[in-house]
């Protein structure tokens, strides 16, 4: 995006998600034109936190943690 103010020019960098192909194309040819530059074609997909956190913890503090979650349930729902 170009902000013109007092005859200084701005140029900040955006964000933007890509609808369709033609958007890609029109985005292509408007830095052909020299009116912007995409920094960066593709961007790596979000890796959910189960599959970038699997196994991050040993067995044994699982299996701690485990019993703790399932005796504070206990004492929670004791309480009710």
């Amino acid at each position: 995006m170009i902000v013109v103010n007092h005859n200084k020019i701005h140029m900040e960098t955006i964000l933007i998600q890509i609808t369709s192909s033609k958007t890609l194309k029109l985005l292509e040819d408007l830095e052909e034109l020299k009116l912007l530059r995409v920094l960066k074609k593709k961007v790596q997909p979000e890796v959910e936190l189960s599959k970038k956190y699997a196994g991050k913890l040993s067995p044994e503090v699982g299996e701690e943690l485990k019993k703790s979650i399932e005796k504070s349930r206990k004492e929670w729902n004791r309480n009710i």
